[in-house]
């Protein structure tokens, strides 16, 4: 049977090319951070993922083998990670399926392509300098932060919109689908195993080198955390209040936020209550307290922090209410309405 091709809404298509953005955005600064600040030879740094993979790829050919030239070691990195990338993602598709390849091919062939633009900038810089972009800064920790924290800021741009760069990611994958492992525990065992075996190409590779390659991966690991959800974390607010509809109207007006009424029981009296539950902007935390309190002193809040919020009314600037006189029953408590229900009876 034939499924007739549906035209893409307005609201798809800005979102298509919004991720499309982000997905291209986050491979160039991930590379950018790889590629100046992390990957040059006279820093000596190591990392994991398909970049480690290549560095000590390359470290082992300079420590074993004679009479390589630097032209051909100069591009083992990029080299390594374009195969790994390419086998990886051919596992992957395998293991996964097809819908797989589609949130991973275009980090599969961006980060490495970006890798290797960079690495013409940085050969460039070198030689007109004598030294990388990030040797210029004088002090390897402050280059081994820097690469970490662009490498980490770009991963989580890609991972916010669901998609992946492709290479080590891929494993952890894999291990989640069959074995149940979590995806951060094998993330951190394929980065981890990588850089210990940079010892391999000991003398080459210091403890220094290893001990910047856990800097950066601790860096950038707090970077994906706290990137990914960037922009979606909200405020959530639970407010229990004898003059709760003075409350929910406030809210609904004053702070243009939607708001969910919630009944309850006290735990010791046992006394029916009522609980409002919304969710806002870090912005509007202050003027709903102040609101609150001007409303009732005594109102009792929990406030916490939810890391991310969908749904209609709250993504729009403000959500418009009009306000109308609800039946009485709506706003009382399940056992209440049952009551005076029993009582019209």
């Amino acid at each position: 049977m034939r499924v007739a091709w549906k035209k893409p809404t307005k609201r798809q298509v800005e979102k298509f090319a919004l991720n499309s953005l982000f997905i291209v955005l986050g491979n160039a600064i991930a590379a950018m951070g790889a590629g100046f600040f992390i990957v040059p030879d006279d820093l000596h740094f190591v990392m994991g993922g398909t970049t480690g993979i290549g560095i000590l790829v390359k470290n082992l050919i300079m420590q074993y083998a004679t009479n390589v030239s630097p032209s051909v070691t100069g591009w083992i990195v990029e080299s390594v990670v374009w195969a790994g990338n390419i086998v990886l993602f051919i596992i992957g598709v395998i293991f996964l399926g097809k819908k797989f390849a589609m949130g991973t091919l275009a980090g599969t062939l961006l980060y490495p392509g970006f890798l290797t633009l960079y690495k013409l900038c940085n050969d460039a810089y070198i030689a007109a300098w004598g030294t990388s972009i990030g040797g210029s800064l004088g002090n390897p920790l402050l280059s081994a932060l820097i690469g970490g924290a662009l490498f980490g800021l770009g991963i989580g741009l890609v991972v916010r919109v669901g998609a992946s760069t492709g290479g080590t990611d891929i494993p952890p994958l894999i291990f989640n689908k069959y074995f149940n492992l979590p995806v951060s525990t094998g993330l951190w065992l394929c980065d981890g195993s990588i850089i210990l075996l940079q010892f391999a190409a000991w003398p080459v590779v210091t403890f220094s080198g290893v001990a910047y390659g856990l800097v950066i991966t601790i860096i950038t690991s707090l970077l994906i955390a706290k990137v990914s959800p960037i922009g979606m974390r909200r405020t959530q607010v639970k407010i229990i209040s004898n003059h709760y509809l003075e409350i929910r109207d406030m809210i609904l007006t004053k702070i243009s936020r939607g708001v969910t009424l919630l009944y309850g029981q006290t735990g010791y009296l046992k006394e029916d209550c009522h609980m409002l539950l919304t969710v806002i902007s870090h912005r509007q935390l202050v003027q709903l307290k102040s609101e609150v309190e001007k409303i009732d002193p005594e109102a009792f809040m929990t406030i916490s922090i939810v890391s991310e919020v969908r749904g209609r009314g709250f993504h729009s600037d403000g959500v418009d209410f009009l306000m109308k006189e609800e039946p009485e029953e709506v706003l009382l408590a399940p056992s209440k309405r049952e009551e005076k229900t029993d009582g019209e009876d």
